[in-house]
């Protein structure tokens, strides 16, 4: 059973944990945080009231994980529901209120004072609900919530009922932050901000409702550089363009003002980095990911994203941070977000501090051994998308959740700098149409690259020839017009006493028994095998991983975050010996 904790755990604020402005690109002033103790009760599925409370809940932390307080089960003939009560701190008279939740897994419905507001169904993606006209002097907010977990077909990353292996206790209800915001009645409701360097200007495109003019702003600290007007869609010129990368990573704030005449009627704030992500071919034709128009290796880290305590939710603001802050610090220029979405938040301190961003789509359905495990390491990592019921996608309705969820993820995404390649499958995992799902990526964000199959099985779409390996040595491959990327290695394993989720189920695919044996395999691996190949190809690796996950123990971080289990000079000796 779980013992340990993270050094965050104790300065949870259990009446409003996580408080903090959740959506850093579009800032108002208004902001008021729900987060904190929610009464809660578990239900038959079917049942249309919540009725009399169980106890209760912290929010925004997932039933099953400690921080909650109740690190409950929730199966799939059952609904668990939420209840507080709320008042709204702003005059929003002649005005409306929105309700926003970051993240509930998996299907919402969500009443206010007695009367369904809305719903939603999706587990990793920001939704919300205009409010205005349910409210009273004080209120009443009821959330209800389904999740089947591996019992249906819908996007559940690694979650599963009975963790094992590299599957991890699943999050089911709300996982992020539970807020509203008072907007006049002419809001802005979304923007869409696309730095174009080869011109020196920021494609904005700002959706809002009724009539108004855009008046936009970008500003070097206190300093204004450049104003632009237009209606929906315009261009802003950046003089003396400053270039973020993870060596720089500099921002640009953004004021975006609704006006009519001399009056503005809405105001956000946001903030935007110029770069850009390309290929090309180097002087001996080998394909190099490139970064603002020059070769640029990325060296990186696969990142679940889990927390002992806090499950897929960081126990605080600081823990969100200090993986990002660590990993920079021993020479990484990557992470690749496993299978899982994170809050705004983490994507704007890569952001701030400079961090690439591989952002995986979260899987569906079960994963089918003889197609993801078995084949692929006799050497059948090709099959076609033709056999996709033996990958486990029968089901019509678990595409549409996915498709659904993979336009939501990249739209509530799209701004972010550091994010530059989008992984639609991974492993095979309910892979299906690869290929065309690839390109329908690629035509909604061309200013991304695309790893469609990371792994296996290939359909040559995408951007990358993309290679996981594990225990087996890595060696040159035949390559295409792709850039070659090794998006998953590594793995090496070790296990700390006392710093471990359960001591008896530990999974690694290389065990090692102490500090020095596994930096000196980590040394060898990289020196043997993975720096030689940078002169035939290699573009990008993704070392597997950050920390340990519940009973996976292959991080460069214990899973309490409490120690570091390589010897960190000689990461960074490795990092620094990797580029082209």
């Amino acid at each position: 059973m779980n013992t340990i904790r993270t050094l965050w755990a104790e300065k949870v604020n259990k009446d409003c944990p996580l408080s903090e402005y959740p959506r850093p690109q579009m800032v108002r002033e208004s902001y008021q945080c729900l987060n904190g103790r929610y009464e809660y009760a578990i239900t038959k599925a079917g049942v249309g009231v919540m009725g009399n409370a169980e106890g209760e809940i912290i929010v925004p932390f997932a039933l099953e994980c400690e921080l909650s307080g109740v690190e409950g089960v929730l199966n799939e003939n059952e609904a668990l529901w939420y209840r507080r009560k709320f008042t709204v701190d702003e005059n929003y008279e002649g005005k409306r209120v929105i309700l926003h939740f970051g993240a509930v897994d998996w299907k919402s419905e969500v009443y206010v004072n007695g009367k369904t507001v809305g719903g939603h169904i999706g587990g990793y993606c920001p939704f919300s609900f205009d409010i205005t006209d349910y409210l009273s002097d004080e209120n009443e907010l009821v959330i209800k919530v389904i999740d089947p977990t591996e019992k249906g077909t819908q996007p559940r990353g690694k979650q599963i009922s009975k963790p094992v292996g590299f599957w991890y206790t699943s999050t089911s209800g709300i996982w992020q932050t539970v807020w509203i915001e008072v907007v006049p009645e002419i809001h802005i409701e979304s923007l869409r901000l696309t730095p174009d360097i080869d011109n020196a200007v920021l494609d904005i495109d700002v959706d809002f409702n009724g009539e108004a003019s855009v008046r936009v702003t970008a500003f070097d600290g206190d300093t204004a550089v450049s104003t632009a007007t237009f209606d929906k869609k315009g261009k802003l010129e950046i003089p003396d363009m400053k270039l973020w990368s993870p060596e720089s990573p500099f921002l640009y704030d953004l004021k975006v003002e609704l006006v009519a005449g001399d009056t503005v009627i809405d105001e956000v704030k946001s903030y935007f980095g110029m770069r850009k992500y390309s290929m090309k071919r180097d002087s001996k034709g080998k394909v190099r990911l490139c970064l603002n128009n020059e070769p640029y290796f990325q060296k990186g880290l696969l990142d679940q994203g889990y927390w002992p305590d806090g499950g897929m939710t960081a126990p605080t603001d600081e823990a969100l941070i200090y993986d990002i802050e660590k990993m920079r610090d021993l020479g990484y220029n990557m992470l690749r977000k496993h299978i899982k979405v994170e809050p705004a938040r983490w994507y704007y301190h890569c952001d701030r501090l400079g961090m690439l961003v591989w952002q995986d789509m979260p899987n569906g359905c079960d994963v089918h051994q003889l197609v993801a495990g078995v084949l692929p390491n006799i050497g059948i990592k090709n099959m076609t998308d033709k056999f996709s019921s033996l990958y486990d996608r029968k089901d019509e309705q678990g595409k549409k959740y996915f498709l659904n969820e993979l336009d939501e993820m990249m739209a509530a995404l799209y701004n972010c700098v550091s994010i530059c390649t989008w992984v639609p499958f991974n492993e095979s995992w309910g892979q299906f149409d690869a290929k065309n799902v690839a390109a329908y990526v690629k035509k909604v964000d061309p200013s991304r690259f695309v790893d469609h199959a990371s792994g296996w099985h290939d359909q040559k779409g995408g951007d990358f020839k993309s290679i996981h390996r594990y225990i087996v040595p890595l060696h040159p491959y035949f390559l295409d017009d792709r850039a070659f990327v090794v998006s998953e290695y590594g793995g090496y394993s070790s296990v700390i006493k006392d710093h471990v989720w359960n001591i008896k189920k530990c999974f690694g695919y290389l065990m090692f028994r102490n500090k020095d044996t596994l930096s000196n395999a980590y040394r060898r691996l990289h020196t043997s095998q993975v720096i030689p190949l940078i002169k035939h190809g290699l573009c990008a690796l993704v070392y597997t991983q950050v920390s340990d996950v519940e009973n996976e123990v292959n991080g460069i971080l214990t899973y309490d975050r409490k120690l570091v289990k390589l010897d960190e000079n000689m990461l960074r000796e490795i990092n620094s010996k990797l580029t082209y």
